[in-house]
């Protein structure tokens, strides 16, 4: 739906020469045209107007004098850097740029009838007046010479395989008449018809066409030849076959025209020769001849070069495009009645697709430059009908897309009008927007308004402009009502002029020029913009000019007051406001977006704007919609750099090669083209967000709701956007919607998630929301309390079945209310008339819940009515459930509700009604209690002084020994009376107190409490507990001398000295105690060595950042340690990594000690060495000191004592290194860490950040004995 639109033109009248131009070629390199004449050849530079070289035809002899020669042929070739021409003599000349120098490459005798080159510039192929053809190579060697007329169809001849006869073949629409049609006779060529063989390439060069007159018929016949010369196809006989032809460069068709008894057509062949398609131009057989056609170089337009027969001179180039399988006549250049301006040469530019070069026999030459626009109405708000008009020839498609999506070439309604259209422009006034304006090419402007009828209000007035080539006034704006902009060529060619055209004063129906502005420049293209009122002129270098276009006018130089000069020209611009900042949006043909001098993408297609967003289509295949007034430039920049997530609402992925027609204002409707020409309506999802928040704001709950139906948006979104407002304005929700099925579904749709943060995510220059109003609550549950509230308050017989919707969809179905509801309305049916029944009520909820899950949750109610009701409704077959009803109906109540909770799997409910059934049942309950493991809630519902409670609590203790956990076993017998098994419990779980406190309540005999005491201190002994133990073998075993010697293995030196002296056993002394010192204090001296220096060389050689430790056990490098260190055999420090409650500091410092390991290489090793460190320094060494100083180890008490004062002398030292002050740190340790830092030497990097734990003043102070 895209229209031709005229960006500039160029005129140039200072190329002059004798006769008059023949054949016109363009370089491409440099943009010049070649001209040749009847007596010269010229390069024209028509930017500049200045002949760049030329030479005489006339003086080298290859045109006669008296001006009777022709130019049949002329081509450009870069390579080569000359121009070839050919003459209707026979003689090829090569024109050299460089020198101007003229060279003949060859002759031929019979002369020559046309000239052409291949699109490669490999070949040529020549006619001659002999009816050959002649190819030869660049260099002009030849290939072949062959005759025109061939009899032969050539290679690509059809087959008849002999499928059977003619007469019974298909034959399409014509039916079985077509077998017996006889063919027509071909009518010669037209008078008018030069008789000159015409030859077209095929855009890759492997092929070209002749069209010739047939030497029998005097008709023309188009033959196809390869590259090589060797005919491929003739064409069918056609009747009324014209001379024009041209091949479309992209292989597909040839054109040419044809002239029936009643039309006048362009026709379309395939290179087999067969026609495949045409259409028909807009006049009579006989109201004028088409000499020739010419396609553009990228195919999309076709130009037809047109002669009116009955005024002579009066010739026309119209401009046609396909699409969706219909030509549209897109512009007519009326070049009038005056020989002079009649055009001579027509072609398109091989460089710029949409670039049109005419040269008129009066030696002026015109340059059009053209571009793709989609005329689209401008306005902003709901009013604006979002028209699209497309000119098609002396007629206006116009579509209303905010009613109707009708795909071309259909339309919403046309205008007709009496000329070809070649401007459409809207009124840019926000109230009259649906209004247009036409130019058509006798410089007539009709003004159409759309009222309420049908009828449209149409009034016309002739333009006055000074101009003598066609297509005078360009870029045409209906600002206000009787005011014209457009813009018009000037003298010099690099200005242009803006024409403000008005009405005059008296009622004449003629807009002349009320005023006139310079431009310093060509300006290619003029946009308003709806916001601002500002019309801003682009030139042809990018630059940006403002228009005020107030009294009198004034274009200002400045720019928008930002830099905006585009580094290139664009073909599309519009104007927007980015972040309050007025900007315009540039497009060029190589697919860049500019802001300004900003580049924001390089692969757009389309783009435009409407109202706060910027879509545009991508040659990836998506339609981006980013919101201008949230992004900066650079942020424009960056959403279009990036892919987009998953959740991305900015990002849709589109057919291949959409684009853009029009977006329809103040709604979600974006309209896109598709390259075969249908059209197809998205909703984009950031235009339906904007639109639906902007209606939840202002509390529009139902046109929020209707929307989000339609286009599939999760209806969580309307307590999502902001739940605090939803919540308050509850009743206003459910008044709008009205419909109990709506409210229906937005309860079923509702879930947990927050729609805000997942689906739909808010841009980070959104304002928050309150998106949890109730702490603690879930937000189904909310939503459907408040719901509920809001229904039962406003008329619960109407919402019922929303408000039973409400229990069902909670966090937790609420089906036993649900269901008591509908027995309620059962027993008590309303008299409101249009009040739901029961019947409907419970078929309504048997569709939201499973019918056998409705069933097992009415059992639950105790209600058999209700149960009745459930049963009867569903496919259960009644000989299944109504003897279980009747059973469960013979049952006394709590026993009858024990068994339906049983059957429901809801055991503590269960107990709960077994428990008041009497003694009778007791086993039974029991037997619950083991199986369901209802220990705890079984003790809660039996006095504790009964025999109930004591053989609930014997269950107990078996289950809690299964779980190893015989302490709390013991207790629980010991508590209801079974000492004995209380004695065993504590006894398997070493807790010896309770043991020997059940063991003498029972009471044992001593001999068995000695026993139990030993067995007790055995296992106190494993555990490494050597003073328990003692006490044990000392008091109630009566065993002294086992007692000390436990307490000498586990070194509690002082408590084996006390036990000696108190039994009188100082033999023990010299045979155990002094042999243990001694041994100890060698373990002692290499354990502390050891340690002491795995710490040093960990902290030297193994310095590890505090950011890795910090990860502790599942830092990333774990696993490269060794699993094969070595483990300190017998120590007591390698603890598990077991999960420890935190619950208090003294919890969380026994957490972090039970993570660390002494085996070598692990993550921990230097914090567990540490303290390692710690408690034998602690614990140990004090008391060891004073047994050697006692038993007079003087000798290794002296050397304990100085290694224990080094080992905290350099503990103390190392405490900044180590424990870097933190929140766990000491004062001791923290006060030692400033002193420290105040030394020179600077801390080693990587130490750990710990708290000091046992860092003290305890220096052993003992006195040695010499």
């Amino acid at each position: 739906m895209r229209n031709l639109k005229l960006l500039k033109s160029l005129r140039s009248t200072e190329l002059r020469g004798p006769g008059s131009p023949l054949r016109l070629s363009v370089r491409a390199d440099t943009g010049s045209l070649l001209v040749a004449s009847h007596c010269s050849i010229t390069e024209y530079d028509p930017r500049t107007g200045q002949v760049v070289s030329e030479a005489s035809l006339t003086a080298g002899g290859f045109l006669p004098e008296d001006g009777g020669g022709a130019v049949v042929g002329l081509q450009d070739l870069a390579e080569l850097e000359s121009a070839c021409l050919s003459t209707a003599g026979g003689d090829v000349v090569l024109f050299n740029f460089n020198t101007c120098q003229l060279e003949c490459v060859g002759s031929v005798d019979s002369g020559l009838t046309s000239m052409s080159w291949s699109p490669d510039e490999e070949l040529v192929v020549l006619t001659t007046g002999q009816e050959t053809i002649i190819m030869m190579t660049k260099h002009f060697e030849p290939i072949t010479e062959v005759g025109i007329h061939q009899d032969d169809f050539g290679e690509g001849k059809f087959v008849t395989v002999g499928w059977g006869k003619k007469e019974t073949q298909f034959h399409g629409s014509e039916g079985k008449q077509a077998a017996q049609r006889t063919i027509q006779e071909v009518r010669p060529a037209a008078a008018w018809d030069d008789r000159a063989p015409r030859v077209t390439w095929r855009g890759d060069g492997q092929l070209f066409a002749v069209s010739a007159v047939c030497l029998q018929t005097g008709a023309r016949k188009v033959r196809v030849w390869n590259r090589e010369g060797v005919l491929q196809a003739t064409s069918e006989p056609i009747n009324g076959l014209e001379q024009a032809l041209c091949w479309k460069p992209s292989g597909s068709l040839i054109a040419s025209t044809q002239r029936h008894p009643n039309k006048h057509s362009v026709v379309f062949m395939e290179k087999n020769g067969l026609l495949h398609g045409d259409f028909t131009l807009p006049f009579s057989k006989d109201h004028a001849k088409v000499r020739d056609l010419l396609w553009n170089s990228d195919s999309t337009v076709l130009a037809v070069w047109l002669e009116d027969l009955a005024a002579g001179e009066d010739q026309q180039v119209n401009l046609w495009v396909a699409g969706n399988y219909h030509w549209y006549l897109k512009q007519s250049l009326d070049f009038g009645r005056d020989s002079r301006k009649a055009p001579v040469c027509v072609c398109w530019d091989p460089e710029r697709p949409l670039r049109l070069h005419v040269v008129t026999r009066g030696w002026t030459s015109v340059t059009y430059d053209w571009g793709w626009a989609t005329e689209r109405s401008p306005g902003t708000d709901a009013a604006a009908d979002a028209n699209v008009a497309v000119i098609d020839g002396d007629k206006i498609l116009v579509t209303n897309f905010r009613q109707c999506v009708v795909p071309p070439p259909m339309c919403s309604f046309e205008l007709q009008l009496t000329s070809p259209v070649n401007q459409v422009t809207f009124l840019c006034q926000p109230q009259g927007t649906n209004r247009l304006a036409a130019l058509t090419s006798d410089g007539q402007i009709s003004v159409y308004a759309q009222g309420e009828s049908c009828d449209r209000d149409v009034r016309d007035a002739m333009v006055s402009v000074p101009g003598e080539e066609p297509l005078a006034l360009r870029q045409l704006l209906w600002l206000q009502d009787e005011l014209f902009v457009g813009v018009s060529s000037s003298l010099p060619p690099t200005s242009s002029t803006l024409l403000m055209l008005r009405p005059p004063r008296d009622a004449d129906a003629t807009l002349t020029v009320s005023s006139e502005v310079e431009v310093d420049g060509v300006v290619v293209s003029a946009v308003h913009g709806s916001q601002t009122g500002t019309v801003a002129l682009q030139l042809e270098d990018g630059q940006i000019r403002k228009l005020r276009w107030g009294e009198p006018p004034l274009v200002n130089n400045s720019t928008l007051g930002c830099s905006i000069n585009f580094p290139v020209p664009c073909v599309q611009t519009a104007l927007c406001s980015i972040s309050g900042e007025e900007y315009l949006l540039g497009l060029t043909d190589r697919s860049h977006l500019y802001a300004g001098d900003t580049e924001l993408a390089s692969n757009i297609s389309s783009f435009g704007v409407c109202n706060d967003f910027l879509l545009i289509t991508t040659h990836s295949h998506t339609c981006r919609c980013l919101q201008l007034t949230t992004l900066s430039v650079k942020g424009l920049q960056a959403a279009l750099a990036s892919d987009g997530g998953q959740n991305d609402e900015s990002l849709r992925r589109v057919e291949r090669g959409s684009r853009i027609v029009t977006v329809v204002p103040q709604d979600t409707r974006v309209v896109l083209q598709m390259p075969r020409g249908n059209l197809e309506t998205v909703h984009h999802r950031a235009l339906v967000l904007a639109q639906l928040r902007k209606w939840l704001d202002s509390l529009r709950f139902r046109e929020s709701f209707e929307c989000m139906r339609k286009l599939r948006i999760n209806l969580n979104l309307l307590y999502d956007h902001n739940p605090k407002v939803f919540l308050e304005n509850m009743e206003a929700f459910i008044t709008q919607l009205g419909s109990i099925s709506h409210i229906n579904l937005f309860v079923t749709e509702l879930k947990e998630e927050d729609t805000t943060s997942t689906m739909y995510p808010r841009g980070p220059e959104s304002s928050p929301v309150q998106t949890r109003p109730v702490s603690g609550q879930k937000k189904v549950d909310v939503v459907c309390d408040a719901l509920r509230s809001a229904m039962e308050s406003m008329d619960p017989n109407k919402f019922f079945l929303s408000v039973l919707t409400t229990h069902v969809k909670k966090t937790v179905p609420e089906l036993e209310v649900a269901l008591q509801k509908v027995h309620e309305l059962r027993v008590n049916p309303p008299r409101a008339a249009g009040a739901v029944s029961a019947e409907e009520a419970l078929k309504y909820l048997l569709f939201l819940v499973n019918v056998n899950d409705l069933y097992e949750h009415s059992l639950g109610t105790y209600d058999f009515d209700l149960v009745l009701m459930v049963a009867e409704k569903s496919q259960k077959d009644p000989k299944e459930y109504l003897p279980f009803l009747n059973m469960l109906k013979s049952l006394e109540t709590n026993y009858q509700r024990y068994t339906i909770d049983k059957h429901l799997k809801r055991y503590s409910k269960a107990l709960h009604h077994l428990s008041k059934c009497g003694e009778e049942h007791f086993h039974e309950a029991l037997q619950l209690v083991r199986e369901q493991k209802l220990h705890s809630e079984a003790l809660r519902l039996y006095a504790a002084d009964g025999a109930h409670y004591k053989a609930l609590s014997c269950a107990y203790a078996e289950h809690l020994m299964e779980q190893q956990q015989a302490e709390q076993a013991g207790l629980l017998l010991w508590r209801c009376g079974e000492p004995v098994g209380a004695l065993q419990a504590f006894a398997s779980s070493s807790s010896w107190r309770n043991a020997i406190c059940t063991a003498q309540q029972i009471p044992l005999p001593a001999d068995q409490l000695a026993l139990l005491a030993r067995d007790l201190a055995e296992k106190l002994i494993e555990q490494r507990r050597f003073a328990e133990a003692a006490l044990l073998l000392d008091q109630y075993a009566k065993d002294c001398e086992e007692a000390i010697l436990a307490l000498i293995t586990g070194s509690v030196w002082e408590e084996a000295l006390r036990l000696i002296y108190m039994h009188d056993r100082q033999d023990i002394t010299e045979t155990n105690l002094k042999p243990a010192l001694s041994i100890f204090i060698l373990n002692m001296s290499s354990k502390v060595e050891k340690i002491f220096c795995r710490n040093n060389n960990n902290n030297d050689n193994n310095p590890r950042s505090s950011s890795s430790d910090e990860d502790g056990p599942d830092c990333p490098d774990a696993e490269l340690y060794s699993e094969a260190s070595s483990v300190m055999s017998g120590s007591k420090y390698s603890q598990s990594n077991s999960r420890v409650s935190s619950r208090s500091s003294k919890n969380r410092r026994k957490a972090e000690r039970k993570k660390l390991s002494l085996k070598e290489g692990s993550p921990m090793e230097d914090r567990a060495l540490v303290y390692a460190l710690g408690e034998i320094l602690t614990t140990e060494v004090h008391g060891l000191l004073k047994a050697l100083v006692l038993f007079q180890f003087d000798k290794q008490a002296e050397k304990l004592q100085p290694a224990y004062e080094e080992a905290l002398q350099a503990m103390e030292a190392a405490v900044p290194e180590v424990w870097l002050t933190g929140p766990n740190s000491t004062a001791n340790s923290i006060m030692a860490s400033f002193q420290q830092q105040q030394r020179p030497a600077a801390p080693q990097p990587g130490r750990h950040r710990l708290s000091s734990l046992f860092i003290h003043n305890s220096s052993c102070d003992v006195c040695l004995c010499n």
